[in-house]
């Protein structure tokens, strides 16, 4: 089991719970965080580049960011960030769509001074037919063992 950045290693793997996003959710997300057309109006959502009614990617992200606690990927500790890098949103979260989100160990940075290590993991959210709708890969700042 992983508890301190020395128990992770490159290439290991995580999985999250799985999370139906519904039209209501959609809905109150948008229109508290990101009411634009296409995330709260089903007519005009279908004269967009979306074609029909998605959430906002920040819900996406806000979703990814909880289904990433249930792996985790890092034991008892919080899921601290200094950033994030390579955020994309590829394809739409409709309505009934269930999402879970896998990841990949793919740097691992001691620090030098302090009793901590940088962690990256490429992690990806798919929906229920396989299809990867978000990626992102965040600066994890991961406690190092007590000596």
């Amino acid at each position: 089991m992983v508890e301190w950045f020395d128990d992770l290693k490159v290439g290991m793997r995580f999985k999250s719970e799985s999370k139906t996003v519904s039209r209501e959710e959609i809905l109150r997300f948008a229109n508290e965080f990101d009411p634009q057309p296409f995330h709260i109006d089903d007519e005009a959502a279908k004269d967009t580049i979306l074609q029909g009614l998605a959430a906002s990617g920040w819900h996406t992200a806000a979703i990814s960011m909880r289904l990433a606690l249930t792996a985790k990927p890092f034991g008892p500790h919080p899921l601290f960030g200094a950033g994030v890098d390579e955020l994309r949103w590829m394809v739409p979260v409709r309505p009934g769509d269930t999402l879970h989100l896998e990841g990949e160990v793919t740097e691992l940075i001691p620090s030098k001074t302090k009793p901590q290590g940088i962690a990256r993991v490429k992690w990806t959210a798919f929906n229920q037919n396989g299809e990867a709708v978000y990626t992102f890969n965040p600066i994890a700042i991961v406690p190092r063992r007590p000596a």
